[in-house]
């Protein structure tokens, strides 16, 4: 059985999920199905063609689903999808995607889109991604799992941020981020790696140890950027520094925040 407050506004079609409560004054629009025990609190409004898994939580004023902010589209049946156990907080925004775009948006497992925080039209966030106060993420960015972004910063459309990245607060990312990295400034520079993140996710000391040699070898070593990464990937046997080689070595449509 679900709770649904009596002012509650569930449209025809809606799919409601066992366990799961509805706040007063919040909307559910006709094509929105909810996992079990999701609850949508008052004012929270959830719509277009979304898939909310099961124990998230929407909360007031939040706009889960609405169409993306982008002047070509044309009214095309896209998608959102939201993972299991998430917190999507006061007054933050998710779109679908575009059909230019592969029509989806997505958010991984265990997320927490903190007061204010936008996720644009086909972006992609992986598990456990933290988007702090005001976060910005720009259309069609790709963020790995374990990303924290700090409060009032902004990612510019078509970056990717690698697994385990931080992000410092008021900072402007307009270049790929490296698995792992440290980004901070108001013009987004690499500055080292999450060495804390690590240590916290109880990585071995040997691979961090691998890591900070790789993350040098980058830095400091002859030749074009993408040349140390090649030499990097052929001469390291770690995975988490093969990780980050193929991290760079990948398509990409923009360029890289390069070791300082």
């Amino acid at each position: 059985m679900s709770e649904v407050h009596p002012s509650a506004v569930i449209e025809p079609g809606a799919v409601i999920g066992e366990g799961c409560r509805i706040g007063p004054f919040a909307v559910i629009g006709p094509e929105v199905t909810l996992g079990a025990g999701v609850v949508v609190k008052s004012h929270a409004v959830v719509t277009g063609w979304t898939d909310v898994g099961g124990g998230t939580e929407v909360f007031p004023f939040a706009c889960v689903g609405e169409v993306p902010q982008d002047l070509k589209y044309r009214g095309e049946r896209t998608r959102l999808i939201v993972g299991v156990r998430c917190r999507i907080r006061e007054g933050a925004t998710l779109n679908t995607g575009t059909e230019g775009g592969g029509g989806l948006t997505q958010v991984g497992d265990d997320c927490l889109l903190m007061t204010g925080s936008h996720v644009g039209h086909d972006a992609r966030l992986g598990d456990r991604v933290i988007l702090a106060n005001q976060v910005a993420i720009a259309g069609h960015c790709q963020i790995g799992d374990d990303v924290i972004i700090g409060g009032l910063s902004g990612i510019h459309q078509w970056v990717r941020i690698g697994r385990g990245a931080i992000i410092g607060a008021v900072t402007m990312v307009t270049n790929d981020v490296l698995p792992f990295g440290l980004v901070q400034g108001p013009r987004g520079e690499l500055d080292g790696l999450n060495l804390v993140g690590l240590k916290r996710r109880g990585v071995d000391r040997a691979e961090i140890a691998a890591l900070r040699a790789g993350y040098q070898e980058l830095a400091a070593g002859e030749g074009a950027f993408l040349d140390r990464a090649r030499r990097l990937a052929d001469s390291s046997d770690s995975p988490y520094v093969r990780e980050m080689t193929d991290f760079i070595l990948a398509a990409s449509d923009r360029s890289f925040l390069t070791p300082r």
